[in-house]
């Protein structure tokens, strides 16, 4: 099988004929952002690279993220005045990851980021912006800082991927406007201010336009922004190098000979292909959200697996650990959280299938607070979004379901929205018909729609509005972080997170635990290399993104904490395969010089 010239796929793939054998350097299996940059790296270096998709679809979970990357001391930082060292964002990592903490691989990352935003930058398609300030999720800790950290994917013209546009993956519709994705930071705070600035509503307006021309021009919105942005840039740089890019093409088993790796098995077109990997085998599926099994052994909040809502694409269900594991591999289990958790609220879409809404930003704003079901609140709702899962749980040890709910008056409602209630002028009626959105004349009444102890609801509402309508919050500290008070409202005074209660009616929307990605994954050295049950890289088989073990200690740092070593760990893959990395030496090369 020989690949189309100029790396031109028919249907993405080459056709499978008679022949039942294809012949590589490097198999990446998946194409997320981690699979995308190894595979990218690799072709830069000369080595012939295939990439594989059991999605009809690209992008994997990258297509539906935020498109956020958290990665310490990049020229971009420098570009705004920020200056830190190595040993800064070391510290903090081991604040975070404490007993977890993988200072070889913590290393690699510090040290081999900065230079993979370098490289794609200078040499794709990939893009980024970062703001002057967009604080760490635990910025007043050890090491942590305001702003210099995180960066976002820059938006992009989809046209330029021409017929492969097509065959991206969307972005989650519960995080879309009319099918149209918001760039995160100023262009959301646009849309929420469009009723009360005449240059918010221009630009709402303009962008509106646009992306209704495109609509009726191409089928869908043009300006890929957030994750969509990111899948779309790498994927736009893969094809320049002339990398295959075959859909529909699940792994099903690994190649294995004298215990090393040497390609899968691919299922394409209803026929099994061998594909000979010279060099390496990439992991790259995405982790486990959608394995149910993993959940039930990983989950304690899901006994049986099913207690668990996840917004992640559903065709990751661990198909990375399973080949790793097939070849002597092991998922890291010990970690506090086996998954960046996210509240998330069931939404039913119009086509009656229920949507995974992840509340990112509400909580934080003036006017929002979360009570369990016994009317009591639990924590600072301007937390981070995997703090707040975890107080939650905290507070549901009475027993019963897990969850929460999210309480705001009318005026709160309409000025930021709720969850996928959108802020005026965008109707909430169908929300409220399908019972997402509660809403009561009082808060007693709320409080009676949703389960909630109706009299403890009233006096946590009281008690909160006697503080907020001085912007205090002395019971949790609302607005007392600086990520916080990044997630509200800069225009709200004297706390841009606080706000009383008290402009009837009511509402609430109930949010239950779910994952934006798995942290529990496979063993790997510090160059992205599976280990065995000893610690011994397996020849021939690495791991990247979600599939390998996060570096973060199952803790969230800071926005992009998952692409961000998602990338640079492609990439240090990517080099580790071509070569270009010193003073390695494959294990059976080791173990030769150890019998020595």
């Amino acid at each position: 099988m020989r690949a189309s010239p100029g790396g031109a796929i028919s249907g993405y793939g080459d056709n499978v004929e008679d022949t039942r054998q294809y012949d590589c350097d490097v198999l990446v299996v998946g194409s997320g952002a981690s699979g995308m940059a190894a595979a990218i790296t690799a072709a830069s270096a000369g080595l012939k690279v295939l990439i594989i998709e059991k999605e009809p679809r690209f992008g994997g979970s990258t297509a539906r993220s935020g498109g956020w990357l958290w990665i310490p001391g990049t020229a971009l930082a420098r570009v705004q005045g920020i200056h830190e060292t190595p040993d800064e964002a070391r510290a903090y990592l081991r604040h975070e990851a404490g007993d977890s903490y993988n200072g070889e691989r913590v290393d690699a990352f510090l040290a081999h980021g900065p230079e993979a935003v370098d490289f794609f930058t200078a040499n794709t398609e990939v893009q980024f912006d970062m703001p002057l300030v967009f604080p760490d999720y635990h910025a007043e800790a050890a090491g942590g800082k305001q702003g210099g950290r995180s960066m976002v994917a820059r938006p992009y013209d989809g046209r330029k991927l021409g017929a492969h546009v097509k065959d991206l993956a969307p972005a989650l519709p519960e995080l879309t406007v009319f099918g149209m994705m918001l760039g995160s930071g100023k262009e959301i705070v646009h849309f929420m201010r469009a009723t009360r600035s005449l240059a918010s509503a221009w630009y709402v307006a303009k962008r509106l336009s646009r992306h209704f021309l495109d609509v009726l021009k191409h089928g869908r919105g043009m300006t890929l922004t957030n994750g969509n942005a990111l899948a779309g840039r790498l994927a736009a740089s893969a094809f320049k190098l002339g990398i295959p890019l075959w859909l529909n093409a699940p792994a099903k088993s690994l190649i294995i000979e004298d215990g090393v790796v040497k390609g899968a098995v691919v299922q394409r077109d209803g026929a099994s292909v061998r594909v000979r990997a010279a060099r390496a085998v990439v992991l790259a599926a995405g982790g486990f959200p959608y394995d149910i099994e993993r959940r039930k052994q990983l989950y304690a909040h899901a006994p049986t697996g099913v207690e668990h809502y996840s917004p992640s694409p559903s065709g990751n269900t661990g198909d990375g650990l399973r080949l790793a594991e097939s070849a002597g591999g092991s998922v890291n289990t010990s970690l506090p959280n086996a998954a960046a958790w996210v509240p998330v609220s069931v939404v039913t879409r119009k086509d009656g299938s229920p949507g995974y809404m992840p509340h990112f930003i509400d909580r934080a704003k003036p006017g929002v607070i979360a009570v369990t079901r016994n009317g009591r609140r639990f924590t600072n709702e301007g937390a981070s979004y995997h703090d707040f899962v975890q107080d939650m749980v905290r507070a549901c040890q009475d027993g019963g379901e897990i969850c929460a709910w999210l309480v705001c008056d009318h005026k709160t409602l309409r000025k930021y929205g709720l969850g996928s209630a959108a802020p005026f002028p965008m109707p909430i009626k169908r929300y409220l018909q399908t019972g997402y959105l509660l809403r009561g004349s009082s808060v007693a009444e709320l409080a009676q729609r949703a389960g909630i102890d109706a009299g403890s609801l009233r006096q946590t509402v009281e008690a909160f509005n006697a503080e907020a309508r001085l912007g205090r919050d002395p019971l949790h500290g609302k607005g007392s972080k600086a990520y916080n008070r990044y997630q509200g409202d800069a225009l709200h005074g004297p706390n841009p997170c606080v706000a009383p209660i008290e402009q009837g009616p009511y509402y609430a929307i109930k949010v239950m635990i779910g994952d934006i990605g798995t942290f529990a994954g496979l063993k790997v050295d510090a160059e992205g290399r599976v280990t065995d049950a000893g610690g011994a890289a397996i020849d021939g088989l690495y791991a990247v993104g979600n599939d390998a073990c996060s570096i973060m200690g199952g803790n969230y740092p800071g926005a992009g904490i998952t692409l961000g070593p998602a990338l640079t760990f492609g990439y240090i893959a990517g080099r580790s395969i071509a070569g270009l990395l010193a003073n390695r030496k494959t294990a059976r090369a080791a173990q030769a010089e150890a019998q020595a």
